[in-house]
């Protein structure tokens, strides 16, 4: 039986809801990157990057490819770092209008007295 696609979608943004892994796919979009540069850039326990790493490469989200004792992870497509682009529009837009809502309040404020 397949998984209904808001099903399937609900998943892929649960995997998603940590900001270990969200950190790990933003400094992938540079490029790969191996375990100790991640390790230095993400404030977290060597086994709780690796369990993380684990989910992503789980989820086909991101690849790893080991370089003599080095494992190397990657973005596994355009895709991933397209759907952080879209996460941050949408943040940007969601805080503007928060701004634009604090300034209403703080002129509000400065005015009349009353709300």
């Amino acid at each position: 039986m397949s998984v209904p696609l808001y099903e399937a979608k609900a998943e892929l943004f649960r995997l998603l809801g940590h900001p270990v892994r969200i950190r790990v796919l933003e400094l992938l979009q540079d490029g790969p990157r191996p375990v100790r540069q991640l390790l230095a850039a993400i404030e977290v326990e060597p086994t709780g990057l690796s369990q993380h790493l684990a989910v992503l490469r789980r989820s086909g989200l991101v690849t790893a490819q080991r370089e003599g004792s080095t494992v190397v992870y990657a973005l596994a497509g355009g895709r991933v770092a397209g759907l952080l682009r879209a996460a941050r529009e949408l943040l940007t837009e969601k805080l503007t209008g928060q701004n634009e809502l604090l300034d209403e309040l703080l002129q509000d404020s400065t005015g009349s007295g009353t709300s």
